[in-house]
């Protein structure tokens, strides 16, 4: 009799670099059902530029049930100079806000860790990045991106910012409780001083916060806070904002682990999740085995930890990328002058036999 713990994944590999590194984390993900008893059924679907050149639209109403039946998504990447000339809502990127909105994603996860082997290949000081551990919980599902009304016209453009207490309200909540497993400290980042949008989300998130008297919480100006990650990092633990500046302020956060290459994320709804590197398909790079995979292998360790609350093989996972690197592997995004690079499936091969050695 299989006794196995079975998943659901949907797997959307996207365009350029994304079909790559998806096949890194299939490799992966093939190791640790071994290593852990799992089983993955995996269901496959195209996604942005791939899925408009079939189909005509950047995700078809199949591949968004797809992914609602499943237990996870894994996404790649989308989009690519192909389709720049598409109508906005045509574009491969397109297919990330329908992800996002069919399953109700409303928090995204986003890690910033600086790995030891890679302290010098920051922009930042050694100094400065060296013990700091942040992670940033940008609310997904409000704020300007969605607002209406929004109107492009010939002598003006308009967008609307806009949240309830319910967005405002899950979000924090989500951040709180993730901040009870690392040093209970969230800093909640605004416009507070010009936007009485800002002003009705700080008011929330202290309602919400004397619910979590253990919680030390401090607000933040977004401008403020840009400055305060790249002059400290180590003074954050968690980092609660909105849409649009957790849009930006999660990119600043890429300095920390010295590559966009190195960074994975969680987009988390109530029902639903999906796993996606933070780098971009990169076109000149794709098809030459040199992309880096760790973001998405790191964003199948988020799987294991918050979806499959697998915690020792995420940590496992966590510590094998963590330990390839310090052996001196790296991928031509992050190696330094005079380190010798591997390509994209000698560094997933690498990180599987790690893996497999604990």
């Amino acid at each position: 009799m299989n006794n196995k713990k079975t998943y659901t994944l949907a797997i959307l590999p996207g365009d350029g670099i994304g079909i790559e590194v998806m096949d890194a984390a299939l490799m992966v993900l093939d190791s640790i059902a071994g290593r852990f008893d799992l089983h993955f059924d995996l269901k496959h679907e195209l996604a942005g530029g791939a899925s408009i050149d079939k189909h005509g639209s950047p995700l078809t109403d199949s591949a968004l049930q797809t992914c609602l039946d499943s237990d996870a998504v894994l996404l790649g990447a989308l989009g690519g100079h192909k389709w720049d000339d598409l109508a906005q809502d045509s574009k491969p990127e397109a297919g990330f806000l329908k992800l996002r909105k069919g399953l109700d994603l409303f928090a995204n996860l986003r890690p910033a860790i600086p790995f030891k082997a890679l302290l010098d290949a920051s922009s930042l000081k050694k100094e400065v990045i060296e013990g700091s551990d942040v992670m940033i919980v940008r609310e997904l599902a409000g704020g300007i991106y969605f607002g209406e009304p929004r109107d492009y016209q010939d002598n003006e453009a308009y967008n609307t910012l806009r949240y309830t207490r319910f967005e405002i309200d899950r979000i924090a909540r989500m951040a709180f409780d993730l901040s009870r497993t690392r040093k209970s400290r969230v800093t909640s980042v605004d416009k507070a001083n010009v936007l009485e949008s800002s002003q009705f989300w700080r008011d929330q998130v202290r309602k919400v916060h004397q619910e979590y008297s253990d919680i030390q919480l401090s607000d933040m100006l977004a401008d403020n806070a840009a400055m305060q990650l790249v002059r400290d990092p180590k003074q954050f633990d968690v980092i609660l904002t909105q849409n649009l500046f957790g849009d930006i302020l999660s990119d600043i956060t890429a300095m920390i682990s010295g590559s966009l290459g190195m960074l994975p994320s969680a987009s988390i709804g109530k029902d639903h999740a999906m796993y996606e590197p933070v780098h971009g398909t990169a076109p000149e790079i794709a098809g030459k085995n040199i992309a880096n995979p760790i973001a998405m292998i790191g964003s199948v360790a988020m799987m294991l930890e918050f979806t499959m609350k697998n915690f020792q093989a995420a940590e496992n996972l966590n510590n094998a990328i963590s330990d390839v690197l310090d052996q001196g592997f790296f991928t031509q995004d992050i190696a330094g002058r005079y380190d010798k690079t591997i390509s994209t499936i000698e560094m997933t091969n690498k990180i599987i036999q790690q893996f497999n050695s604990y």
